[in-house]
C-alpha cells in the first residue's frame, strides 16, 4: 500500500510548480501530502528554493519535515532561517529529534540552535545530550503522559485531551508519585472500560516493565520486542520516570544496529551516511583496514603451503584440492557465524550457551560432513581411477575440516561478546582466513601421515 501511494505523487509536476513559481498551487498541493513525503521532495530542490517551500509549510507541518530531514538540508535551512523561525521549529520538535538533529550538526550550528531556544528545552536538551551514546537515555523522548494513581478516570481524560497534544503516544500512559517514581503503567483502553469515578491506582497495573537510562540501546530494544510494547518506559538510579522509548525509536535503532552489523560482516569500519552521500575516499577509508588485516594474515595460508612443498613436490596432485577444501570449509564456518551471529542479535543465544551450540554445531557437522565426504568420493574416484589413498586422504579432510570449521564458527562470536567486541566482526572474512589455514593444516598432515611422505 506504502508502494502505491508513492507512485501517486508527481515530484516531477512538484518541482515544475517550484521551477515556474508558481508557489500557491504548490502549497496547496504539499498540504496534501505526508511529511516524509515533502521531506523528500524538499532534498530534490536547489538551495535557493529549498528554503523558499519550507517557509511556506505551516508551523506545526514544518516542524515535522524538519525532522524528516537529512542532516545537510537542515544545516541550510537553519543557517537561512531567523532566530524566532529557528527557536518555533525546535520547540515543535520532539526532544528525541532535537537531540538526533544537534548530535550531527556542526558546532557553531548547534550553538546557535540552543541559543535559540527556550530555557526549559534546551536545559532538556543538555540533559538528553550527556546521556552515553547508543544508551537507552539516548534515544528516550520526554514527552509522554504522566497521571497519578489519586485521579480518577475522568480527571485522567481531561489531562490526556489537554496535554496529549504534545505527548508521542497517548496510548499508555505512566503513573507516578510527586516525587516522579513510577509506581504503575495504564493504557486508554483500561481507561475506556472502566467508569469515570474510578481511581487510577485501582485499574494501574504495577509490574512495569522498564529500562535504566544507563542501559545499551539493543537490550531496550530487545526488552521492547520481547514484552510486544508499544513504548517502553526509561527511569534513572532512583526509578524515577525520566522518558520513554516508542516503536519508531526502536525501528531506527534496528536500522542502524542491522546496517552496522552488516557492514562489519563484509569486513568494512560502519559508516554514518547513506552510501550515495559517502565520498569514495570516504568508503575507501572504511574499507582499507580490514583488507589490510585480512590480506596479511593470509599469508600464514602461504606460511603452511611453504611448510608442506616437499609433500606436494612428491604428488602434485595434491595442490589441485586446496582451493575445495578452502571453500568448503570458509562455507560452514561462515554458515555457522551466521547463524550465531543473528542468534544473539536477537536474543536466542547467550555466552552461557556455548557448550550447547557446540554439541549442537559439532553434529551438524558430523551429518554435512559425511554427506560431503561421500558425494567427494564417488566423483574423485571416477575422476582419478586409481589413486584410491589420495582419495581418501581428501574426503577424510573434508569431513575434519567440515567439524572444524562448524565449531569455529560457533566458538569465535560467542568469544567476541565475552570479550566486550561486537560478534558481527567474526563473520565471514575472518573466519574465512582463520578457516583456510586450519583447513591446510589438516589436510596436508593427513596426507603425511596415511601417503606416508616426510614434510
Amino acid at each position: 500500500m506504502a508502494n502505491e501511494a508513492m507512485e501517486t505523487i508527481d515530484f516531477e509536476e512538484l518541482l515544475k510548480l517550484a521551477d515556474e513559481k508558481k508557489y500557491r498551487q504548490l502549497k496547496e498541493t504539499l498540504l496534501e501530502l505526508n511529511e516524509v513525503d515533502i521531506a523528500q521532495f524538499i532534498e530534490e530542490l536547489d538551495s535557493e528554493k529549498t528554503v523558499i517551500v519550507f517557509r511556506m509549510l505551516p508551523k506545526a507541518m514544518a516542524a515535522d519535515v524538519f525532522a524528516e530531514l537529512p542532516v545537510e538540508e537542515q544545516t541550510h535551512i537553519i543557517n537561512s532561517i531567523t532566530d524566532k523561525e529557528l527557536s518555533d521549529i525546535v520547540e515543535d520538535l520532539y526532544v528525541d529529534d532535537a537531540v538526533d538533529m544537534l548530535e550531527e550538526l556542526p558546532a557553531t550550528v548547534v550553538r546557535r540552535v540552543l541559543e535559540n531556544t527556550k530555557p526549559d528545552t534546551r536545559k532538556l536538551i543538555n540533559q538528553f545530550l550527556k546521556y552515553p551514546d547508543n544508551s537507552a537515555g539516548s534515544i528516550m523522548t520526554a514527552e509522554y503522559i504522566g497521571l497519578k494513581k489519586n485521579m480518577t478516570v475522568e480527571q485522567s481524560f481531561a489531562y490526556i485531551r489537554k496535554h496529549g497534544i504534545d505527548s508521542e503516544t497517548i496510548y499508555t500512559c505512566y503513573v507516578m508519585d510527586e516525587k516522579r517514581h513510577l509506581e504503575g503503567v495504564v493504557t486508554v483502553k483500561d481507561l475506556l472500560m472502566n467508569p469515570y469515578e474510578k481511581l487510577v491506582g485501582e485499574i494501574m497495573d504495577t509490574y512495569v516493565i522498564k529500562v535504566t537510562t544507563s542501559v545499551d540501546q539493543e537490550e531496550a530494544v530487545e526488552t521492547l520486542n520481547k514484552y510486544g510494547l508499544l513504548s517502553l518506559p526509561v527511569v534513572d538510579s532512583e526509578d524515577r520516570l525520566v522518558g520513554i522509548i516508542t516503536v519508531d525509536d526502536v525501528m531506527e535503532v534496528m536500522e542502524e544496529e542491522a546496517t552496522e552489523d552488516f557492514e562489519k560482516m563484509a569486513g568494512m569500519l560502519p559508516s554514518e551516511k547513506p552510501y550515495l552521500k559517502t565520498g569514495v575516499f570516504q568508503l575507501a577509508k572504511n574499507r582499507i583496514p580490514w583488507l589490510l588485516f585480512l590480506m596479511l594474515s593470509s599469508t600464514i595460508t602461504g606460511g603452511i603451503l611453504v611448510r608442506y612443498e616437499n609433500a606436494f613436490a612428491v604428488i602434485p596432485l595434491l595442490v589441485s584440492f586446496t582451493p575445495m577444501l578452502m571453500n568448503t570449509g570458509g562455507n560452514c564456518g561462515s554458515q555457522s557465524s551466521a547463524m550465531i551471529i543473528r542468534g544473539m542479535a536477537v536474543g536466542e543465544i547467550e555466552p552461557s550457551d556455548i557448550l550447547k551450540v557446540i554439541w549442537k554445531e559439532a553434529r551438524v557437522g558430523v551429518v554435512v560432513g559425511a554427506v560431503l565426504a561421500v558425494a567427494n568420493f564417488i566423483r574423485l574416484m571416477i575422476q582419478y581411477p586409481g589413486n584410491t589413498m589420495i582419495c581418501v586422504v581428501v574426503v577424510l579432510s573434508v569431513f575434519v575440516t567440515v567439524i572444524v570449521a562448524k565449531a569455529i564458527g560457533c566458538i569465535l562470536p560467542i568469544g567476541a561478546r565475552v570479550l566486550g567486541m561486537d560478534p558481527a566482526i567474526m563473520a565471514s572474512p575472518m573466519i574465512t582466513t582463520i578457516v583456510d589455514a586450519v583447513s591446510l593444516m589438516v589436510y596436508f598432515q593427513l596426507a603425511c601421515w596415511l601417503l606416508d611422505m616426510s614434510v
